[in-house]
Order: C-alpha cells, then structure tokens, then sequence
C-alpha cells in the first residue's frame, strides 16, 4: 500500500477484536514514530506501550475513551516539554501520524485519543513532570462493524479543497 492509499483507507477506529497486536508489528509502528520530523532534530518524543488490562481501564475513564478498556495496545503518547518548550506538542504530533500511517499499512486500527485526565496517566504510568501527555493511540484490529465496507470510509464528509486552501492570501482561491 502506497502512502496515499494510507491516507485515504485511515480511520479512526473505537471497535477492536480481542486479537493481540505482534510485537513486530507494534515495532514498526515505533520505528515510524522514531523516525518522524522534529524541531531541531530534538526528538522530544516517548511512547509508552500499555498493554495491562487494569492500566487500560484506567485510561478508559475520559468521556469519549470507555472504548479503551477493549483495546489490545493503548500507546501513550508523551512529549518532552523542558527539551522542546515551543514544539513538543507539535513534533509528537508528526510522530503520532506517522504511527497512524504505518498501522494502516500493517492492516491494524488505530484511533488518537483527546479525552483523559492527564495528571491521572502521569501518575498510573509515572511519568515525568517535564514530559507532557499529548495523546493516547488505541492500536489493534478493528472489528468490522455490520453493514460498514470500504466505500463507506471513502465517502466520509470532508470539506472541499477549496474551502480549505488560500493562494499567497487568505481568501485568494487556490485552483488545483
């Protein structure tokens, strides 16, 4: 799979077979986080690998995260504020996608989290103060859902390119 077609096949995922992920797997997806673009080549990335049921529930307890107690993989995704104050967020971030992309290419579902109470994960996974939570990825196979195919994820709703691109000025339309 080439990575357009990646890109186009992804989805966020919030339904996962029971099936463990490989570890060669979940290595390659690491490696294509290792090797993502960073301010200053700082790298200011760490990912924690949670696989224990009990450490999964916890993270579940978000409003829009319940779906991660049933997750095989939960990675957390941290960022290292002392080492890149102006873009850790951002640099994690690029390393995240790249993780997405890579899991899509392994067939594997994945679906980036927002909702967890941060100092709560901090503490459960002993985190370090310097290193900010960004996000948590569920990893694994995603259970297909009745009635759900492959045409469904290339007609989800996206705005037009238009609406969502400028040339040289804000407004300027941009014509492909």
């Amino acid at each position: 799979m080439d990575v357009f077609e990646a890109i186009q096949k992804r989805r966020s995922v919030r339904s996962y077979e029971s099936t463990s992920v490989p570890k060669e797997a979940l290595a390659k997806l690491l490696e294509a986080a290792r090797i993502a673009p960073s301010a200053n080549n700082t790298q200011p990335w760490h990912f924690i690998i949670v696989t224990n049921s009990e450490k999964r529930k916890e993270l579940s307890k978000g409003i829009y995260a319940k779906f991660l107690a049933n997750v095989p993989v939960v990675i957390v995704a941290c960022g290292d504020m002392k080492a890149s104050p102006d873009w850790y967020a951002v640099d994690t971030s690029l390393a995240l996608e790249n993780m997405i992309l890579a899991a899509t290419g392994e067939g594997l579902g994945t679906c980036c989290v927002g909702s967890f109470d941060e100092g709560q994960a901090k503490k459960l996974l002993g985190i370090p103060e310097n290193f900010g939570v960004i996000a948590l990825l569920a990893v694994g196979y995603a259970r297909e859902k009745e009635g759900f195919t492959s045409s469904t994820v290339m007609n989800r709703q996206r705005k037009k390119l238009q609406e969502i691109t400028s040339l040289e000025k804000y407004g300027q339309r941009f014509v492909a």
